[in-house]
């Protein structure tokens, strides 16, 4: 359906995460995949959602200049923002054990921006999701670490691993949001270019 009113454009998709891909193809749509490393570091008095928007923005800087008419660059940028901080993703499985911990028994926001940048504009959305864990014992921790090594994740966790079924207690907001992409956002967005909107 989108992908049929996106058939004149070509979408690239600027993620290694196999989580993001999975997520597109399941919305049916045509896409490619292009990496560029991009040093994510952004100034420290930024809260939130401006640390998403900006690194989202800097995902997208290296691509402009190669944009042709109707590409459409999709970059995204997601943290777990606990007590005033953002927490990224872990640097071994001792930081991941320290991130969950930090955690449990407690309400975090999982906030992602995504950046569509085209040759003649660029847009930002972005949203936040409430995420609740119960206490969680060392021992729980420890085993889920060990056993699905989440270093590639913001937070240290997935949340449709073995760690969100045991301690996840609510959720509000998108739940796609915290596995990877906010894809209603996605879905909302690429409708208003195909449209010219």
């Amino acid at each position: 359906m989108l992908n049929d009113k996106l058939k004149d454009f070509h979408i690239i998709l600027a993620s290694a995460s196999p989580r993001r891909h999975a997520f597109l193809k399941t919305m049916n749509l045509d896409f490619d995949i292009q990496l560029k490393p991009v040093e994510e570091i952004y100034p420290d008095y930024l809260k939130s959602f401006e640390i998403t928007d900006y690194l989202a923005k800097l995902k997208a800087e290296p691509f402009i200049e190669n944009l042709q008419n109707k590409d459409i660059l999709i970059t995204s940028d997601t943290i777990v923002w606990l007590d005033n901080t953002a927490i990224g993703k872990p640097k071994d499985e001792a930081d991941a054990f320290k991130m969950i911990k930090s955690l449990s028994n407690k309400t975090h926001e999982v906030v992602t921006s995504i950046c569509f940048t085209l040759k003649s504009e660029q847009r930002l959305v972005n949203t936040i999701t409430k995420v609740t864990f119960k206490s969680l014992t060392d021992e729980e921790i420890q085993y889920y670490v060990n056993t699905f090594k989440p270093l590639d994740k913001a937070g240290a966790y997935g949340i449709q691993e073995w760690i969100g079924a045991i301690g996840i207690t609510s959720i509000e907001g998108s739940y796609n949001n915290v596995v990877g992409l906010p894809t209603h956002l996605l879905y909302e967005t690429l409708n208003n270019i195909a449209k010219g909107v």
